[in-house]
Order: structure tokens, then sequence, then C-alpha cells
């Protein structure tokens, strides 16, 4: 968390992330023209962003992407917005859902101190999926092309649904996305979700892509991973369950 303070406090950074704030997904060249300064000046600070995980890198032929990245953000909220004022947090949320407008593809990077085998099964298992996914577990084989559905105790169908399309444990799982939970969520279709692991050092680097989204998919496909994640990284190296308002208040319901 000290990188991303680190990583604020620069204000030719702030302008960078303003400048991916109001189009994400732009190029080193692109981010270059927009600023005073050279482009290793540019990389610098870029590399920067992205040791912080503030921003996260995709390749679309042979350009990088720039993209942000809101998980660090929800983390700050945890630690030191929510047990404080918890109507900062609707503000941290619409900032989060102006971030990613106009884009089809929602990346979504934490860095998680634990095995690529514990994270697999904090993933794949029910009862810990439980923990951080707003009450909600998964049920599946975990078999190439098998179908996997998620429930929550008190709702009377499934919360969405779904195949698993690529299954290479504890590296990648790659799943359709049918969101069950409401009429409209039923009416954007189809998505895809694919969970990338990969180990760096002592920890493991969790990218999370949510992508296949039609162009302009409501929010609430997709605006709740940065506090998934956040419960995920807090019970993998705590134990411990997410209390902030927003994580106790979807898991009751």
């Amino acid at each position: 968390m000290d990188d991303v303070f680190k990583a604020l406090a620069d204000p030719t950074r702030r302008a960078l992330l303003d400048e991916l704030f109001r189009r994400d997904g732009q190029s080193l060249s692109e981010l270059e023209a927009r600023l005073p300064m050279t482009r290793f000046g540019v990389m610098k600070h870029l590399r920067v962003l992205e040791d912080a995980g503030l921003v996260t890198t995709r390749r679309r032929g042979r350009e990088k992407l720039h993209l942000l990245n809101p998980v660090p953000i929800r983390l700050v909220h945890d630690r030191w917005v929510s047990k404080y004022a918890e109507s900062w947090a609707a503000t941290l949320s619409g900032l989060k859902q102006t971030l990613e407008e106009d884009t089809m593809e929602k990346v979504f990077e934490i860095y998680i101190k634990t095995t690529p085998e514990r994270l697999w099964r904090a993933i794949t298992d029910p009862e810990q999926r439980r923990r951080y996914w707003f009450g909600v577990g998964v049920s599946s084989d975990w078999t190439p092309g098998s179908p996997y559905e998620a429930r929550h105790p008190a709702a009377p169908g499934p919360i969405h649904a779904g195949e698993n399309l690529e299954v290479d444990p504890p590296r990648r799982l790659v799943q359709s996305f049918d969101a069950l939970w409401s009429e409209d969520a039923k009416a954007e279709g189809t998505s895809r979700v694919t969970w990338e692991i990969e180990p760096v050092g002592d920890s493991c680097r969790l990218t999370v892509i949510h992508d296949q989204l039609r162009d302009g998919a409501s929010p609430e496909l997709y605006g709740g991973w940065p506090q998934i994640l956040s419960g995920l990284k807090t019970l993998l190296e705590t134990g411990e369950s997410l209390t902030t308002p927003g994580s106790l208040r979807y898991a009751g319901g």
C-alpha cells in the first residue's frame, strides 16, 4: 500500500492517471503526446504506476495498451475509508464506474501472499468462495466443457452460471459468465471471465479479465470485482473475512 501512496504523490503520475481516467487503454505514444516530457520519462512514470498496481498492460498486436486497475483503490478504501465513513464508498464506487466506461474489457490485478495451489482452491472451493464472494458459493467438477453454477443460500435460483472453457490448475481458468440475479442482468447476455495465476516469489499475481462485454454493458456485471478480490486477498493472507460495511451488507443479502 505504501507503493500506491508513493505513486500518487507525484503530479506527473497523477496526470497520467487522469489521462487514463479520460480514456482507458492508451498506448505509450498516445500518452507521450499528451505530456510535456520525453518518451523515456513517461515510461519511467508508467513503470512506477505498474509497480504500484494502479496501471496494468495488455498487448493488442504490436501495441501495449495501458489500463487503470481499480483494485489498489479498493484496498485503500478497505484499509482507510470504510471504517471511518461508509458514505465515501459510494463516491469511490462512482469513480470506479467512470474509470471503466467505454471499454469492452475490464482487467483487475492483485498480488496475494500465497501459493498457486491455495489460490486455485480458494477460487474453486464453494465454502471458501462464500467467504469473499458476498456469500455466494460455486459448484462444478472443474473439467473443460463442464458447467458451473453459483448460488446464495437466500436466493431461489443461481446468481450466475456458465461453462468452464479452459481449466489448467493452478494457472488458468476461463469461464463463460451469465448473470442471472435480475432480469436486467440476464439481458446483458454472455460474457467471459479469465483467471490467470502467476507465481512471483513467495506470492502470486492474480489477473482477472472480464471481457466480451457488450458495448455500454452495465457496471452491475463487473463493478464488484475490486471488492471480491480484496476479500480473496484478506482471506488467504489473514484467514479472516472482510468486515467493511459493503461486504457485510452483500453477504447478508
